[in-house]
């Protein structure tokens, strides 16, 4: 997996548990379970048309199991871990573990690191986008930009399109905002 992807399934699994986190912590299958059960409803709901505006609520621990779930199962190489803190206001914080010791790249990066992030989630016009604030590699402030190199670097690895943390996402199909709160994140359909 690219970090282009990570990227992706990080704007993605807020608004509809379609992503992924971490692959050595523990998680609980039961928790994990309820969000696959939240994107079955999602999906399902937002096929009829009009209707009141429904909501769906995950815990901050269903999404960290989910994400973790996501990335066991689906054997993650680079990612080792995606953590998340939901705070009141759309405002979050989180840990990335990335292992690069398996790719060759002849860059200040060291093989094993570890980025904790805070930020913003913002909803336009069903699109998102997360607004960094922070970015610290291990306990070093270090640029926003430095998330772009990374994103950029793992294009190269995967020979994909390279992308930016300032692109805004279409939300998934049915998905009209997004809101966190103190450890739950809620989903507006």
């Amino acid at each position: 997996m690219n970090f282009l992807k990570i990227k992706k399934l990080f704007y993605c699994f807020l608004f509809s548990g379609a992503f992924f986190g971490l692959a050595s912590q523990d998680y609980s299958l039961p928790e994990a379970l309820k969000v696959f059960r939240a994107i079955d409803q999602i999906k399902a709901e937002s096929q009829k048309n009009g209707g009141p505006l429904r909501k769906i609520e995950i815990t901050e621990s269903e999404l960290n199991s989910y994400i973790a779930y996501r990335i066991e199962k689906e054997k993650e190489e680079i990612m080792k871990e995606f953590h998340l803190k939901l705070f009141e206001g759309n405002w979050v914080e989180g840990k990335i573990s990335i292992d690069l010791r398996n790719y060759r790249i002849f860059l200040f990066l060291p093989p094993q690191m570890n980025l904790y992030f805070e930020g913003h989630l913002q909803i336009k016009a069903r699109k998102v986008n997360f607004k960094f604030k922070k970015l610290f590699l291990e306990n070093q402030p270090i640029p926003v930009f430095f998330f772009d190199l990374i994103l950029y670097i793992s294009a190269q690895i995967d020979k994909t399109e390279t992308s930016s943390i300032k692109k805004w996402y279409v939300l998934p199909y049915g998905i009209r905002d997004i809101k966190t709160r103190l450890h739950r994140v809620v989903i507006y359909y």
